[in-house]
């Protein structure tokens, strides 16, 4: 109770500070509009049904982005981590790829895959494949031996020994990869609407821009910053429980991990 009364009391505070700031005349309040003319647009947003396509759709997609990146990087991980040759024949591509930020490649996207959920969806599983990649893989090399050499004495086959004993031992791990690409898939989904755009005010939910796409149309010319703001707010609100909804996961179902290893 003590920690969510901080956390309430700071929020409560920050609100106050921005709410005087923006009244003060300090600011051009059709620049920076105070958090009291925020909630009033947002409460206007949700009950626009656009503006709920948008973010359903936002969300839609990271939720599909973040399921491939799994599909694509547990298993690569796994295999990466148990084969070494297989891992040193591929390093060289990995180290390349890993450093480049999805959104270098949006003009690329643009060109080769046009179509916007397919585009953003593309970038963000390319930004979230390798947080879930290098956790499966570092921790396939740091499972005690003594669980393998047990498993050996007791003559379980590999497939036998990578269900019952190196999975159970790499989940904390590659849950807390997959948290971290949770986080990067929402941005890069996000941040790709915003500078590509694309998508239409049609009431089919894979034809819509998404929740950035309306963000820069509102913001554009700085026409109306209190609708780009409070679609701002929106997202890190999603952000917020996506974080949120993974730790309690983590909490709930891997509780009898060690915690702090697995950060």
């Amino acid at each position: 109770m003590s920690r969510l009364l901080r956390s309430v009391v700071g929020t409560v505070g920050v609100l106050a500070s921005c709410e005087l700031v923006g009244r003060s005349g300090l600011v051009n309040p059709a620049y920076l509009p105070p958090p009291s003319t925020i909630g009033l647009r947002l409460v206007e947003l949700f009950n626009d049904r656009g503006f709920s396509l948008d973010v359903v759709q936002s969300v839609l997609s990271w939720g599909l982005a973040l399921i491939i990146a799994v599909a694509l990087a547990v298993p690569a991980g796994i295999v990466f981590g148990s084969l070494p040759l297989v891992r040193a024949a591929f390093s060289v591509v990995v180290e390349f790829l890993r450093p480049i930020p999805s959104v270098a490649l949006i003009p690329l996207a643009v060109v080769a895959i046009k179509t916007n959920p397919e585009m953003k969806i593309s970038l963000a599983v390319f930004g979230a494949v390798w947080p879930i990649l290098f956790n499966t893989m570092h921790a396939m090399n740091d499972i005690e031996p003594v669980r393998i050499d047990t498993a050996r004495a007791f003559n379980l086959s590999r497939a036998r020994t990578l269900v019952a004993v190196k999975l159970p031992s790499i989940t904390p791990f590659v849950f807390t990869g997959i948290r971290i690409s949770a986080g990067v898939a929402l941005i890069l989904i996000i941040s790709t609407e915003i500078l590509a755009g694309g998508g239409t005010e049609s009431t089919e939910l894979w034809e819509r821009g998404g929740l950035g796409t309306f963000i820069e149309t509102a913001s554009g010319g700085g026409a109306r910053m209190d609708l780009a703001i409070a679609g701002t707010f929106v997202a890190g609100v999603i952000g917020v429980v996506v974080n949120l909804v993974f730790t309690w996961i983590q909490r709930r179902w891997i509780g009898w991990s060690d915690g702090e290893r697995a950060r």
